[in-house]
């Protein structure tokens, strides 16, 4: 397994624990240490006694170099760079990392989201290294299989998901595809779908782009609703009365790896043609400024006010901070107000993201505290802790709610 991290470690956790002997794979010393201890570096429910438990009875490890296997699954990020192109290295990375130890024969597995031709893209190193291997065993030589099953499961659920949840498995050549849902079968209790490796990897990103698109309404909508003086989480209740309708809740904008990430795939690819992708992309974009307006207005005449922003994660109850709007918020809430006081409240973490940490005028509070403290409370996450706040506490306080949560 190469990578250990949000998805990496769970599925080669899940492997272990179903029998098979899995190696990890990572760059970073603390997530192999953390593995080979037993422990996990982040937070996702039940993931640490799978780890555990695995590392236990000598099915799981961890090492940063890559050794020699039958099956090799690439779980690695693929953000993008200006312009929104994908940004390849981390895969090209772990390819490289690969093609020595091939000798004909092994199944490479690309579960990192990406753009459509990618894992046709991975091949082709392959190949073009190693010429004494092939993809239909042209002139005798010993074929190497590639396929794309990207994950579909959502964090704090991902033990549960990968179980339950439906597989796309798209492979180079059926006959990689067909070893690929052999290894999922492992595990996966539900249907196992076998395709072309290119449709794979277009379905991941139309899932991820269908609910991009579905969150811009609901945040245009609260755009307009503002402008209008309406409460749009009460306009929405009352749409969502009509039987084909279900709109969903607005945010702070749109985080994580996946849906903020993702349409920018497809847009890169057909760039004519993905219109209302595009324009999704830049609505959801658009909304932190959004808040950042309301903030501005909220503290308008203080001198140094006193802020507190509940929540940096991308989700609610857990500590993945990739992508995340409210991380973002945070962050320009105290580059523009250098006077000011940030009192930033995340219960899921330990210590400030370097990017905060490196700013004087922000710190990492408890929720009481921060409350009792702020001149303006901007909820950002909708975190069990902040749902379940006594509402009598939010009498006469300053309070910009993003997720509708103390309405």
């Amino acid at each position: 397994m190469i990578g250990l991290g949000y998805i990496g470690l769970p599925t080669a956790a899940i492997l272990a624990t179903n029998g098979m002997t899995v190696v990890g794979v990572d760059i970073s010393d603390r997530h192999v240490d953390a593995v080979n201890r037993g422990e996990v570096p982040f937070v996702e429910p039940d993931l640490a006694t799978h780890v555990a438990g695995a590392v236990s009875q000598g099915r799981l490890s961890a090492r940063k170099d890559t050794p020699e296997a039958d099956i090799y699954i690439v779980a690695v990020p693929t953000p993008f760079k200006d312009g929104y192109s994908a940004d390849l290295s981390y895969i090209d990375a772990a390819v490289d990392a690969i093609i020595p130890t091939l000798r004909g024969g092994e199944l490479l597995i690309l579960e990192s989201t990406s753009p459509p031709g990618t894992t046709e893209h991975m091949a082709h190193r392959v190949m073009d290294t190693r010429p004494d291997l092939s993809l239909h065993g042209e002139g005798g030589r010993p074929v190497v299989h590639f396929a794309h099953c990207p994950e579909r499961v959502l964090p704090g659920r991902v033990m549960i998901e990968l179980v339950t949840n439906d597989r796309i498995i798209g492979g180079l050549t059926p006959e990689a595809a067909t070893r690929a849902r052999d290894l999922y079968a492992v595990f996966c209790t539900a249907e196992l779908h076998l395709t072309d490796a290119t449709t794979a990897e277009m379905a991941k990103l139309t899932e991820n782009s269908f609910r991009d698109v579905n969150i811009a309404f609901a945040n245009e909508l609260s755009v307009i609703s503002d402008r209008l003086g309406i409460d749009v989480f009460e306009l929405i209740q009352l749409a969502n009365k009509h039987p084909r309708v279900n709109i969903l809740q607005p945010g702070p904008g749109v985080g994580g790896h996946c849906i903020a990430v993702d349409p920018w795939f497809i847009v890169d690819a057909a760039p004519e043609q993905a219109r209302l992708i595009r324009t999704a992309r830049e609505v959801n974009d658009d909304k932190p400024e959004f808040v950042l307006a309301q903030v501005e207005q909220a503290v308008a005449g203080q001198d140094a006010p006193v802020i507190a922003a509940l929540g940096l994660a991308f989700k609610p109850d857990i500590d993945d901070l990739r992508e995340s709007p409210a991380l973002g918020i945070t962050r320009q809430l105290a580059e523009r107000h250098g006077a000011a006081t940030i009192l930033a409240v995340e219960p899921n973490i330990e210590q400030l993201p370097a990017e905060l940490g490196r700013l004087g005028n922000v710190q990492l509070c408890g929720l009481e505290a921060a409350m009792e403290r702020a001149d303006v409370t901007v909820l950002l996450v909708d975190h069990r802790q902040f749902k379940t706040v006594d509402r009598s506490r939010l009498a006469g306080l300053a309070v910009i709610d993003t997720r509708g949560v103390w309405r």
